[in-house]
């Protein structure tokens, strides 16, 4: 089993992938998606979403961190790949997922799910563009409206030269409205060359078990699942390998919540603890202290008022 961490646009950046994968259990990170258009995306672009290429691409638990392009010409999705595996990305994976109208409507992310030749050819670009040690993975969705080309994409990536697959069971229309459709992608033929990685609506260490069953699929990549559950990768390898584990509790969390803060606040004005808020949203489904919490600083606009609540859990 592998478990890799998601890359949630505008939640998990690499201040949260420092933190969760200090936590541990996690054996990648990807990034949130660069934005490829006409043209090969410049180094500081790279180095903006991905810091951790200062260190060999890894966290500093040393978990290896995937640098994610999303775009729909397969030129410029080439020549950034390359770029970015000159510049240390330990590997690349492809945004076929995203299911934003805007990105969408710019040519980018899932609606090139309509199209299994684009997906084709725009993995093949990357493929042709990186050393073969290089890994080159995508994310894609069941397909666009519905999945009766999930068979195709997938024979498509594979026939492209992608290295591995990761699958959020829903379709672009779906959006990530309950439940994932696991089972859809168990019915279709999976190459054995390519692993396939399942994702969506996976909470528990039972989702998982249920997840890789459906999907016959032997790894998991956990999004929302990971901010409401800390500890889940962690949880989830116990749970695979029979072992006891104790789950994280709140006086742990909430320290965590401290440190994700205090890296934070270079978020200025209204913006200040914006993000600490939205992970206290996700972490109000497994811990009822976080909603106290979290309707305590929901309207603070002061770094030292938020720690100053953050304090008082803490203690």
């Amino acid at each position: 089993m592998r478990i890799i961490l998601a890359p949630m646009q505008g939640v998990i950046d690499y201040q949260m992938r420092e933190l969760l994968t200090s936590v541990g259990g996690y054996d990648r990170c990807v990034t949130e998606f660069v934005r490829v258009t006409d043209h090969r995306v410049p180094e500081k672009v790279f180095f903006r979403y991905c810091p951790e290429l200062e260190t060999g691409g890894r966290t500093k638990s040393g978990i290896p961190v995937y640098l994610q392009l999303l775009g729909g010409d397969p030129k410029s999705m080439g020549l950034s790949a390359r770029c970015a595996a000159s510049l240390g990305a330990p590997g690349i994976d492809i945004n076929f997922g995203c299911p934003a109208k805007t990105v969408n409507r710019h040519d980018g992310g899932s609606v090139l799910l309509k199209k299994p030749q684009r997906v084709f050819e725009i993995i093949h670009a990357v493929r042709e563009n990186v050393s073969e040690q290089i890994p080159v993975s995508a994310k894609i969705r069941l397909g666009f409206e519905d999945d009766t080309l999930l068979s195709d994409i997938i024979g498509s990536a594979a026939e492209a030269g992608a290295t591995e697959l990761c699958i959020h069971a829903r379709t672009r229309t779906q959006g990530y409205k309950a439940p994932a459709y696991w089972s859809a992608v168990g019915q279709v033929q999976q190459p054995a060359e390519m692993p396939i990685t399942i994702n969506g609506e996976i909470w528990t260490p039972s989702d998982v078990t249920k997840a890789m069953h459906q999907s016959n699929s032997e790894h998991i990549m956990l999004a929302r699942g990971a901010l409401s559950c800390p500890d889940l990768a962690l949880q989830t390898k116990a749970w695979h390998r029979s072992e006891n584990y104790t789950p994280m509790d709140w006086s742990h969390v909430v320290e965590l919540v401290r440190d994700q803060f205090n890296s934070s606040t270079h978020f200025k004005g209204k913006y200040v603890g914006n993000r600490t808020k939205q992970w206290l949203s996700y972490l109000m489904r497994h811990y009822s202290e976080a909603s106290s919490l979290f309707h305590r600083v929901k309207r603070c606009i002061q770094a030292d008022e938020i720690m100053q609540h953050l304090n008082e859990q803490a203690l």
